[in-house]
């Protein structure tokens, strides 16, 4: 890493300043933003979700748990799933100190993914999280969500991702991650009123607020350019292993093809 230029505190002075003003704007930009993301419209949720529990059989209306607002994680994990997603790993780690501050202020965070529950169980035992997490698996909610895909959309290439056909990279996957937001009003009807993908996740990513200050900056230099370079499940740093380019984390001990 180069050095950048070495001045005088006046002359940093001068540059922190210029640069504050462009935060600034910044700022409002996103407080703009902010604004016309609350005022998107919303679709009413008439088709009854029924999911998988530790516990049973919950319904979408039963997860808000109370609340008026429900945020839901769109973990990529499909049936078998052998490796961790190292993204929505990352992400969720985010929320643990977090739950009983959203809680709080009336946000149910709920994780859902596509596998089993028992699959769901081992990984939630293994990483020690909290929150709840239901599977899918019986229902077609991570299909209408457009985070899980049929084997003829993928093979025939007409499944969409993040409101667009799916990326290349996402070649021959039947499960992609996402984030999307649900209100309940007095009446109990339920709406969708917010979904983002892909990048789109990354403000909930509070890590890259650290990041993006540091004098590397992010540092994703390769080969995927993106957290796939450098993460790994947190219990997983000293191990090594590897991570594709979807995401998924491979263990040192894995045998499967990729390590050949």
């Amino acid at each position: 890493m180069n050095h950048n230029p070495i001045v005088s505190r006046e002359e940093w002075l001068d540059a922190r300043k210029l640069l504050l003003t462009r935060e600034k704007e910044l700022t409002r930009a996103r407080d703009e933003l902010s604004r016309q993301r609350r005022e998107l419209p919303w679709v009413k949720i008439d088709k009854p979700y029924e999911f998988d529990s530790a516990t049973g059989k919950v319904t979408l209306a039963q997860l808000f748990n109370g609340r008026s607002q429900l945020f839901i994680k769109h973990f990529m994990m499909g049936p078998g799933a052998a490796h961790q997603c190292v993204g929505c790993s990352l992400e969720v780690d985010h929320v643990e100190g977090l739950l009983e501050h959203l809680e709080n202020h009336d946000v149910t965070y709920v994780a859902v993914a596509r596998a089993p529950i028992e699959e769901i169980e081992v990984v939630r035992r293994r990483m020690g999280w909290r929150f709840p997490w239901v599977s899918s698996y019986h229902s077609d909610f991570n299909y209408d969500f457009n985070v899980s895909f049929t084997a003829e959309q993928v093979a025939s290439g007409r499944a969409l991702y993040n409101f667009q056909p799916a990326p290349e990279w996402a070649a021959g996957l039947e499960d992609l991650s996402g984030d999307s937001v649900f209100y309940k009003d007095e009446s109990g009807q339920i709406f969708h009123a917010y979904s983002t993908y892909g990048r789109g996740g990354e403000q909930f990513l509070g890590i890259y607020g650290f990041f993006d200050v540091m004098p590397k900056g992010r540092n994703e230099t390769g080969p995927y350019h993106s957290l796939t370079d450098w993460a790994r499940p947190r219990n997983m740093y000293a191990e090594s292993g590897i991570v594709e380019g979807n995401g998924r984390y491979h263990a040192p001990v894995c045998a499967c093809s990729i390590h050949k």
